[in-house]
């Protein structure tokens, strides 16, 4: 493995770094962030799944402590080798950040407004897999300290589907059709007019979104091995 290399945002950023209650040094505003404001974006050596597990054996360490993050299916961003001042905002059951990619680059943005000397901190949200049990809780421990905090650091876990009876089923399948067929008309109906502007969100640094970019939303982005400090 190679020594890590700082490579510093080349825009300004709104936040400074310094020690964090949450986990070693922590990243905090230093002017009010808007809500849906880019705020950096996360960088990291790109390697394939399979280096990162050669990389780093979660089993192996006292205290899960990695700097992975999943781009698509076969890349992840290891901030461990290369990084910038991404790398160090901590995870938190109650974010008011969140990391989303954008043309396979990982951007962090305000879930909400935020005010000068408030820490950012996004959802880690690392994946869950078949395999892991109730000792995982443990190598995956949160310590972020919010009054909804689940323990963890791992994604929440998903509900079972509900079972539903076969005349159930039918009568639900009828009327979500119908549904989706006036949910369709209602966005025909509602497109802005050529020439017009598409509503903005928020006053965000990523410039006005087109109507279809508003539609399909940056999907997020897949916590996998991480742990900030």
């Amino acid at each position: 493995m190679t020594s890590p290399t700082f490579s510093p945002s080349p825009k300004p950023i709104p936040f400074e770094l310094r020690p964090s209650s949450i986990q070693g040094t922590g990243a905090f505003a230093t002017r009010r962030i808007l809500k849906g404001e880019r705020i950096i974006e996360y960088i990291g050596e790109r390697i394939t799944q399979a280096e990162a597990d050669r990389r780093y054996d979660d089993e192996a360490m006292e205290r899960h402590h990695t700097f992975l993050f999943n781009l698509d299916s076969k890349t992840v961003l290891d901030a461990g080798t290369l990084h910038n001042e991404s790398r160090y905002i901590n995870h938190s059951c109650e974010p008011n950040c969140e990391a989303l990619i954008d043309k396979k680059r990982i951007y962090v943005f305000a879930l909400r407004t935020l005010e000068a000397g408030e820490e950012l901190v996004y959802d880690y949200a690392y994946e869950r897999t078949e395999d892991m049990g109730p000792e995982s809780v443990d190598l995956y421990m949160c310590r972020c300290g919010a009054a909804k905090c689940r323990g963890t650091i791992l994604a929440p876990e998903k509900p079972a589907p509900r079972k539903r009876s076969t005349k159930s089923t039918k009568s639900k399948t009828k009327k979500v059709t119908r549904e989706k067929k006036s949910a369709s008309k209602s966005r025909s109906v509602s497109k802005p007019a050529k020439g017009s502007k598409s509503p903005k969100r928020g006053k965000s640094t990523k410039g006005t979104p087109s109507t279809s970019k508003v539609t399909k939303r940056k999907k997020p982005a897949a916590g996998r091995k991480r742990l900030a400090g």
